[in-house]
């Protein structure tokens, strides 16, 4: 192979995995701007934040290695189980005290705070008066401890689960007595 052919090939090729890289940028954009979701992006976004600030990343891996991060619940998708939970298991009441509640958090600007502002806010709620409130404290609350203690890292890394207790052991020596 001479070396203008492979230039060529080599030039195609990337070509062709900057197109790659591209046309995904583009569907990303097309994605956001038509985004059909029950939650709006920035619903996703707050309800990812209230994650983090009840449960934050911060249990250390059973198993340390050099790659391994803290467990919490970005890090367990604790925060898209919540948004599917609301979206699809949710009756319609709750799923307009949940969209209410948090276009109250985004107009105290919940995304913007820092952590300790964060978990403020979010405490704010169950010290509240108003009884929508502390609904939402309770429900968010209980759902994200729901969902992350029932994933897989937590369960079997931590709690010790088994999916069968128990082991079969077929070939043990039985002594009988005469």
């Amino acid at each position: 192979m001479d070396r203008r052919k492979s230039l060529k090939i080599i030039g195609a090729s990337a070509v062709g995995i900057a197109g790659l890289v591209l046309a995904d940028w583009k569907w990303q954009i097309v994605d956001e701007l038509t985004h059909n979701g029950f939650f709006t992006r920035k619903e996703q976004k707050l309800i990812s934040a209230i994650a983090d600030t009840i449960i934050p990343a911060g249990l250390p891996p059973k198993l340390p290695t050099p790659d391994a991060q803290p467990i919490g619940a970005l890090t367990t998708g604790t925060d898209k189980f919540l948004i599917k939970f609301f979206e699809h298991c949710s009756e319609k009441e709750e799923q307009d005290l949940i969209k209410a509640q948090l276009a109250l958090l985004d107009k105290k600007e919940f995304l913007k705070a820092v952590k300790e502002d964060r978990e403020a806010i979010f405490l704010a709620l169950d010290a509240s008066e108003n009884e929508d409130e502390v609904k939402f404290f309770s429900l968010m609350k209980s759902q994200t401890i729901f969902g992350f203690t029932t994933v897989k890292e937590v369960m079997a890394e931590y709690r010790g689960y088994k999916v069968a207790p128990g082991y079969y052991h077929g070939c043990v020596d039985v002594s009988v007595k005469a």
